[in-house]
């Protein structure tokens, strides 16, 4: 199975499986001399682990990590960086009935035909249990971009037909946390939340958006081809679990806007280069142009529901499915640290590529 590994010069690559002894993940190109705050990593790890709230999947996994190399006296030595989290809450019998049963939307038949051999218990490596590993990785990006004064902050702006109209420069992003959907607009998030429970107990589920913002990257990051920063974080983002779309400033939005009023004015400020307005989202001709980059990312309903469906086996036999174990309601709570985490990964491997290999 190829693909589990991205970036350039940051390399990040995870391994394991949902039910299996565990994930973890090994960072390579991490420069050296980077004081590692387990205690950060682990707040981020908490931010996306099960059973946080009413609004999440009861699965019960602490998220304790080990680091296997890489760090002396609390510090990176400038090689490869390994993390593994063991899996503990494990209940691998709520799939047994799926070891020959394809879920709708799920990549049970695409895996059996692939690869000839699937692991049901949970999805295995399809599983959203490996975007911890990834969040790990994002944490450290994080610490790196914390040095450069480089911001990342996601948060959820709809769930289904419900979002908050307010643009994130309208919004106190510090107020993310303060509710289980992570939406800064209080109002909006209780409407959110109210009709997450309303389906958690039907036993159907629900898609959204969330949004992010990037503030203070410097002017060149991205590379003007294939390798477009927007591009790249793009990519990243599609790689998440359920992730269906993706647009970044305007986006789609300016399909519908004339030339005159899409264009981004240059003005100056002092001994800096501005934009009056900023409907590039930050990135022109693939690369950074100085101003908060900012995006969209659309996840569509977790395919797992607690309801009948119908379907078929292995033997293209016709069956009727009712989901069992413990799922969410909505990815949203708990993608948004996911979202941070691979955008801090795309810019921190974009910022090496500028930069010396020492902090």
């Amino acid at each position: 199975m190829a693909g589990n590994t991205t970036g350039t010069i940051f390399r990040v690559t995870t391994f394991g499986e949902s039910h299996g002894a565990g994930i973890g993940v090994v960072i390579d190109g991490c420069p050296a001399g980077l004081i590692i705050d387990n205690e950060f990593i682990g707040k981020q790890l908490s931010r996306r682990r099960p059973g946080q709230s009413a609004i999440t999947t009861t699965r019960k996994e602490d998220d304790s990590f080990e680091i296997f190399s890489g760090v002396f006296e609390g510090k990176t030595t400038g090689a490869p960086l390994s993390f593994f989290i063991k899996n503990k809450d494990v209940i691998s019998q709520d799939y047994s009935h799926l070891q020959h049963e394809y879920r709708p939307s799920h990549a049970d038949y695409t895996y059996d035909v692939k690869y000839g051999h699937r692991d049901y218990r949970g999805g295995g490596r399809s599983s959203a249990r490996e975007t911890a590993a990834r969040v790990i990785a994002g944490s450290v990006a994080l610490l790196i971009l914390q040095h450069y004064e480089i911001r990342i902050s996601a948060y959820v702006s709809s769930v289904g037909n419900i979002k908050t109209d307010r643009n994130y420069s309208e919004l106190d992003l510090t107020k993310t946390e303060s509710n289980a959907i992570r939406c800064p607009d209080e109002t909006v998030a209780l409407q959110m939340e109210n009709y997450i429970k309303e389906l958690k107990l039907s036993g159907d589920t629900i898609g959204g958006i969330i949004s992010c913002v990037i503030t203070g990257t410097p002017v060149g990051l991205g590379e003007p081809v294939f390798d477009k920063l927007h591009a790249d974080l793009g990519k990243a983002m599609l790689s998440i679990n359920a992730a269906k779309g993706f647009d970044f400033g305007k986006g789609f939005e300016s399909v519908g806007m004339k030339g005159s009023e899409h264009n981004d004015v240059f003005a100056k400020e002092g001994n800096k280069v501005k934009t009056i307005t900023n409907n590039s989202g930050g990135i022109q001709g693939g690369i950074s142009n100085g101003e908060d980059i900012y995006f969209r990312v659309a996840f569509k309903p977790i395919a797992t529901l607690l309801q009948k469906q119908n379907s078929i086996n292995d033997e293209g036999q016709e069956i009727i499915l009712e989901g069992k174990g413990r799922h969410d309601p909505c990815v949203l709570p708990r993608a948004v640290p996911i979202v941070e985490a691979m955008a801090a990964i795309v810019i921190v491997d974009h910022f090496l590529r500028n930069k010396s290999a020492k902090l």
